[in-house]
Order: C-alpha cells, then structure tokens, then sequence
C-alpha cells in the first residue's frame, strides 16, 4: 500500500510553474474545532473509520437516500461538498500526480494519459495530470454529444446516477500503449475500476494501469480483487492513494441510516421546517465571522433537508440581482476535459490564468474578505485554477466547492459533515430528464460574495428562475456574480464521402452494394495468424486492428466449394425468400438494405435480387462495419440518417452464431440514439440462417453449409474484413478495409450469387408459402445457442465464451482465419460438414462427435494460445 501524503502537519509541493503549493491538513473543516465531522454518524449507527490516523482530516461522514449504500464518506480536499481552500485541493491532486510520475518513471510518465471520473473526481483527475506532466486528460461525462459517438463507456453500481460516456474527440487517446492513469476520489469496492478497466481493456489493451484516489477505503475482502483482476487481463495494476483504511459498518446499518434520514425528513416535514440552511455556523479551520443575521431560506417545494434554522419562503418576483463577468476565455480552449485536455491546452490555460482571475478581483465588492468560488458538476478544474489564481494574487479568503447532482441529507451539527443544503433545479437540459440539484454547506457560511462558474450550456433560463441556483444564492450572501465559460463541442464535417463501389471498390456490380468504408488497400494490415491470435489472447490487440493472411485453399477445397454449391443453392434461394418476404411483409414495403460487412454482404445482395426478380423493386443495399467489443460505424449511422428514413433501415448479416454481433448491435444503436438524438434505427437483424434462436426475422433456423462461408475475400467481393484502429480512422471517417484486386483469378462473388438467383424461379412459391407460415408463428428467440456455449465453454475449460463459435458457417472461420484446437461435430452430421473435415485433416484438428448438440457443428479457437503452448487438455496444437 502507497504512504499517505503529508505525514505532518505541513508539506512543500512544487506545481509545473515552479511556485510552491502549501498542502495543508485539513483539520476538522466542516466541524467546530475539536469535534470531527463524522461523529454524529458514528455515534449514531456505529460505523467506524480504521486505518491512517489523518482519516478523520481527510473525511467526514454524512447520510443519504440511497437503496445501496446509506452512509457518504465526504472529503474534505476535493472541492465537491466541503468549501475548501483552493490550494489545498489542487495541491492533494498535484501530489498525487508527482508520486504516479516517480512510480512510472520519466519514459512511462511521458507515454501516460489519465481519466478521471464524472462528476466528482473530475478537477482531481486534473490536477493529477498537471502534477504528472505531459499526460493528456480524459474525463467521463454523463452529457452526451449530439454527433460524437462514444469511445467507451461503463457503469458505476454504487452511485444516483451511473452511466458515464467516453467522448475523446481524438479516439486515439485511449489507443496508445503507454500507462493509463484511473482517478477518483475513493476507491471503495473497487468495482467502479475494474469496471473501467474490463471495458477499455477489451477496446485499448494496454500493458499497465494506475489507479489514483485520494482515499483507498476497500475492505479485507476487497484488497486482494485487484491483484487478481490484473492476472486475469495479464496487465500491471498499481494503486497509489494519499491516505488507506476501512469503514466498519455494523450489522443492519443500511436500514438504520434508511430509517434515521426518514425519521429527519419526516421530523422537518411535521415542523415545517424544508430549510435549506441553518444560520451561519464556523468553519473551524478558516474562521467565519460572527453570525451576520442572513435569513434562511426554505428549499423548494417537497424538499426536506433536515436542516435546523429559521425557514423563509423561496424567492418569487424578479430575478436575482447579480452581476456578469467576463473573463475572456481564449477562444477554442475546451472548458474541460470532457472531449480531451492536452499540454498544449494547458499551456493555454495557464497563460491566461492571470488576467482572468483580475477580471474576478475587479468585480467583487472592495469590501469582500471572504469569497467562494462554485464550479458547476462536472466543470470542476477550471473554476479550481480560477479561484487558486484569486487565492495566490490577492489578500482574500478564497473557497472553492461545486453543485452535485448527490442527495444528502443536511443536519446543522459540528459532527455533522453536511451542515446546509441549497436545492435548485437542473438549469443545463441534461440528457436523463429534469431533477434536483444541490450545493453544500455554502449557505450560512458567511461568504461576502459567491462567484458561479458554468459552462454556457448551463447558463440557461432555469439559472436564473427564481427558484433557480443564483435566487437560492442570493439569499445567503450580499453579492452573487456570474462567469460563463463557452462550453467546448468536437467539430465534425457536415458531409460525409459518399459509399464506395465496384470496381473501384469490389468485384460486385456498383448498383448491387455501396460500401461505407474507407479503403486502406495500400496499407499493410496483415499478421501471421499465429501471431495475431497470441496478440489477441494476451491483450496486445484487438482483433480489428489487423487482419489474417487470406488462407487461400487448394484445389481440392475449391472444388468441394463448387460442389457444396450445386447442392445447396436451390435451398439458400428458398431461404433468402422466406427472409425477404418476411422483411417486406413486417418493416417496410421499401427497406433499405444495409448488410453487415462483410458476411451480410452476399445476402443483402440476394435479398435485393430477389425484391427485383419477384417485386419489381430496386432497393437501396449498403455494407458497414460492425465489431465485437466496439459497435457500429456511428459515421455510416450518420450517413444513412442523411440519406434515408432510419424506420426503413434493415440490418442484414448472414447467420446467427450465439448472438454477439446481435446483441452488440442493439447496444450500440441505444448508445448512438443517446449521443446523436436520432431515432428509429431498429436492431433486429434480418439473417439468412437462424441456428442458435437470436433474431425473429430469417430465412430458416437450420444449421447447414452456405458455401459463402466457406471463403474469405474471394466469396466476397474481395473485400477484406473490417479494420478499426485509431491511427487509420479518425473520428470523422468511415471504419476501413481493404480490396483484394491481386486476387481476382480465383473470385467466385458473383459466381455464387448467380449460382442462387437462378433458382429463384423454382423456389418462389415455396418460399413465399413458408414466410406466410412464418409471420403467423410465434419467432421469438429462446437464445438456446447462447446457453449452449456457455455449457461448452465450461464443459471444456475453456471459460471464454469468445472463443466458442457455434455453427457450420462460424466454424468455417475458426479454420480460415483463428489457430482451432478442435471440431465439435454433431452425431450423424453429413455432407454439410464435408469442407469442415477437410481443413480440419489439412490443420491437424481433431473432430470429435457429440451427442445433443444444437448445432451442427461448433469450432473451438485454441483456448490462452501462445505459439508452441498446449490447449485446455494438455494437448498441443499442429499450426
């Protein structure tokens, strides 16, 4: 475990300016002096604070309304509910920032980026960036951008408000290889980490994190989690933190402290008392002055804080008096660290410091001694370096603390770490819907003057209602000033490139599909396979970052393609009329095809023949990029919104496996929905072959050979798979792939295709017969594939589910493009499974028959492959 910082009562920082920051212990602040602002908690249901002997300077305790966890462990230096001095809460996060660097040492310190998290750790995250270096900075953010789709995102299971959105408007600065620094202000269970982690994990592998809090509070049970989740991604994990201990909690406390905020609550209801406010009371470490007699002011309607002190009705009438600063932000300087924060940006900022803190000096009243600086949620570092330069360059008590979307309940007692609340409406349209807001322990503190920062999407008429932050400010304090900082949104270009075609782009026809891709044909993306599967395992890549080598198979896999061919088209026709028929019938009467690249391609294009041969029609057909672990092309989305009536869009792939891309699909049309405000895309794919029970529109749900699945590029128009890799596609272009024009003497696409339009005419009445038997039949998923390889992958040590692809088609990629381990074929299985033992003798893969099996066939990829290592039953692999 890290040593806490300061050990005694006072410690020299230097900050990148070479100015000294004082640290200072932060005493009792949020008490009288002596009495520590946890006690009445503790006291009160016995949960106890055991570890370094400055917890109790660092943290308070207070109590809220919360199903999972009753009690709030609040800090005193981090500039959220505590108003603090701004050198101290820099100075703790600069600190913190100093000590990654001397971890990491200088050549990992300049490869390093650091996240932090929304909205309370955000200006720590900061700070930690500034003490580290050159470390560019990324915070999560709970407010979507209209455009901007999300690098990455998570849940945080403890808190009032969880979804947090990864919106670097460069995706490359979660792509490098060099540390990733996690801030926030507790590190508790750990499961908010590690949630971070798994997922970014899984999009940017990288070799080491650091994770940074001001407080490590993990109990016994949860110490050891880390360690282990570093094993299991095969990647270092340090912790660094100022202080360490654990918080005790009886037995029965959450419904204690449950049933202590309803008694309060109730208690203030019954009296009357809604106040959000007690009469000023001290703050021992920075006195306040005697009390000034400022009336109290209720809280709005409903609201029950429960603290003590004399009510008054909210202010009604005109809106509160106040006056606007302008502080001349530099034009483009992002706000914040929502998008990205760099250097240079800091660079910018610390230039212009000066002059706009003396903008604030001029406009408070001369007789000001006392001024609180209050940032606004998630805009927490500028407002911090603002009220740090006041502090540094002029004789006033400055303090600094933001608005919260955290419901606490207030209790005006020096035990207590809460001691006013002021309740305001959300005053910046955030995407989950209007609510309450709150700023702590302002109210009462005999400020002389309140200064609100907020970015230009809060400064909106709910502001400056009168019920609204600066009315509920003005009732506390002589004099409230407002400064705006213009919010920062990434640019992207209004036009998109149109799709590319054959045959500059494909061996199809050019009305037949229109890529939208980016071609990277002169680029050189291919990796051995061997190699690409140990990159892949180990977490040194992603499997859309490069590409196998096209196996190209012998003549006599070739001619087994033919023959598989002529023996199935009749019954794929069939199949892509059932699925187009059904289409036609039940989404649109005009769909507009878009196949999912590059297995769904060959069928959309089927679907679209057969609209033409039995209907007349001319549908519109696109290919895009999907993958695994990162969603959809946003920028396709976008393209297709343009050109087209979303409602009319039908995802099309060729067949089901255990459902991945499907659900990967659904989820990340919810998360473009909430990015881009665009509505209407539905998520249900259109699949030739249903065999694992995922979607409810196919052709058929049986498991049999569709010969496209038995070639790569050649079957496909010659396009590769897709690439996603930061350094080749920006945030403002299509994901890529590449055209096999060298491999044009041994393309069968259109072979194929034509091979199966053929026999349309002799299949038409059957499929048109069995869509109509379909449509009336109940097609919901039972998602038995799903479940099945779960089994398998346990059944077989494998504990992956990743690595188990079920079905003919799935296994077929298994042998082409991954390093298999073995065959799992189902008892009595056919001439469907005739290539698969093929390239199964041709690899030196075994097959092994199994009884009760879903499918017809599952391909199992070499579980934690390494080159020369052996698979889950201790027997080597032939590559």
């Amino acid at each position: 475990m890290e040593k806490a910082v300061n050990e005694g009562v006072r410690h020299q920082v230097r900050d990148g300016d070479g100015d000294g920051d004082e640290v200072r212990r932060s005493g009792t602040a949020g008490g009288a002096e002596g009495i520590w602002s946890g006690s009445w908690v503790a006291e009160r249901l016995g949960v106890e604070l055991v570890g370094d002997d400055r917890l109790t300077d660092l943290l308070g305790l207070a109590l809220r309304r919360n199903p999972k966890r009753a009690h709030l462990l609040v800090s005193n230096v981090l500039g959220k509910h505590v108003p603090q001095s701004p050198s101290v809460i820099y100075g703790y996060g600069f600190e913190l920032g100093r000590r990654v660097r001397d971890l990491l040492g200088a050549d990992e310190a300049r490869r390093a980026v650091v996240l932090g998290y929304a909205e309370t750790a955000t200006g720590l995250g900061h700070s930690v960036a500034d003490g580290l270096g050159l470390a560019p900075y990324l915070h999560s953010t709970r407010r979507p951008v209209a455009g901007l789709a999300p690098a990455g995102g998570f849940e945080e299971a403890h808190s009032h408000a969880t979804s947090h959105l990864l919106l670097p408007e460069d995706p490359a600065l979660l792509t490098g290889d060099g540390p990733l620094v996690l801030v926030d202000d507790e590190f508790s269970t750990g499961n908010t980490v590690l949630n971070t982690v798994r997922d970014l994990h899984e999009r940017y592998p990288r070799r080491r994190y650091v994770v940074v809090a001001l407080v490590d509070m993990r109990s016994p049970s949860d110490a050891g989690r880390l360690a282990d989740f570093a094993g299991e991604i095969g990647a270092r994990v340090d912790l660094v933190a100022a202080a360490s201990g654990t918080v005790r909690l009886p037995e029965g406390v959450l419904e204690k402290g449950q049933e202590l905020v309803a008694r309060y609550e109730a208690e203030s209801a019954v009296t009357g008392d809604r106040s959000s406010a007690a009469a000023p009371w001290p703050v021992a470490q920075f006195p306040a002055p005697p009390n000034s007699g400022v009336a109290v002011e209720a809280d709005q309607e409903g609201d029950s804080s429960g603290a003590r002190g004399t009510a008054r009705p909210a202010p009604t009438g005109p809106q509160p008096d106040y006056d606007r600063i302008d502080l001349h932000w530099p034009a483009d300087l992002p706000d914040g660290a929502r998008h990205g924060f760099t250097p240079s940006h800091r660079a910018r900022l610390e230039a212009a410091l000066p002059a706009m803190a003396a903008r604030i000096a001029e406009a408070l009243p001369h007789s000001a001694r006392r001024v609180h600086i209050l940032g606004f949620e998630e805009l927490m570092y500028a407002p911090l370096r603002l009220a740090r330069e006041l502090e540094r360059t002029t004789g006033i008590e400055v303090r600094y603390s933001t608005t919260t979307r955290s419901p606490v309940l207030a209790v005006d007692d020096p035990g207590y770490a809460i001691r006013t609340r002021l309740a305001f409406p959300a005053h910046d349209d955030p995407a989950d819907g209007p609510g309450e807001r709150y700023a702590y322990n302002v109210a009462g503190a005999g400020f002389d003057a309140v200064v609100a920062v907020v970015d230009s999407a809060g400064d909106t008429p709910a502001l400056h209602a009168p019920d609204g932050l600066l009315a509920r400010l003005a009732a506390h304090t002589p004099r409230v000033l407002l400064a705006v900082i213009p919010s920062y949104a990434p640019e992207r270009p209004s036009m998109l490139p149109e799709p590319l075609r054959g045959p500059a782009f494909s061996s199809y026809a050019p009305e037949e599909v229109g890529w939208l891709l980016q071609d990277l044909s002169d680029v050189t993306l291919e990796a051995p396979t061997e190699e690409r599967e140990e990159a892949i395992q180990s977490g040194g890549a992603h499997y859309a970052e490069s590409l196998p080598v096209e196996y190209q198979p012998t003549e006599q896999y070739q001619e087994l393609f033919h023959a598989a061919l002529a023996d199935s088209a009749a019954r794929i026709a069939q199949a892509v009329g059932v699925v187009t028929e059904t289409v036609l019938e039940e989404r649109s009467p005009r769909p507009v095809l878009v196949s999912l690249a590059r297995a769904g391609t060959p069928v959309g294009i089927l679907m679209r023949r057969w609209a033409q041969h039995r209907h007349g029609l001319d549908l519109p057909h696109y290919a895009v990029s999907i993958v695994r672990g990162r969603g959809i092309d946003a920028n396709a989305l976008r393209w297709l919104a343009e050109h087209h009536d979303p409602r009319d869009v039908v995802f099309v792939d060729g067949w089901t496996g255990k459902g991945a891309i499907t659900r990967e699909l659904a989820q990340a049309l919810e998360e473009f929905e909430k990015s881009d405000g665009i509505t209407g895309f539905d998520p249900e794919i259109a699949v030739l072959a249903d065999p694992g029970s995922c979607v409810r529109t196919y052709g058929t749900r049986e498991d049999f050979l569709i010969p496209s699945a038995c070639l790569n590029s050649t079957v496909s128009g010659l396009i590769s798979r897709t690439v996603l890799r930061a350094d080749l596609v920006g945030p403002h272009d299509f994901h890529g792939a590449k055209f096999y024009r060298e491999l044009a003497a041994t393309d069968v696409s259109v072979t194929f295709l034509d091979a199966v339009s053929a026999r349309f005419p002799e299949v038409a009445d059957a499929a048109c017969a069995q869509a109509k038997e379909l449509l009336a039949a109940d097609r919901s998923p039972t998602w038995e594939g799903w479940a099945a390889v779960e089994r398998i992958s346990e059944e077989y040590g494998i504990h992956d589910v990743n690595l188990v692809k079920p079905g003919v088609g799935e296994t077929t990629r298994v042998m082409l493009r991954r390093v298999p381990w073995k065959v799992l074929a189902r008892a009595g299985a056919g001439s469907d499974l005739d290539h698969v033992r093929l390239l199964a003798g041709q690899r030196g893969v075994p097959v092994e028959e199994v009884a009760d099996l879903p499918y017809t066939c599952v391909g199992l990829i070499h579980p934690k492959y390494t080159r020369g290592a052996t698979g889950a039953d201790g027997k080597a692999v032939t590559v």
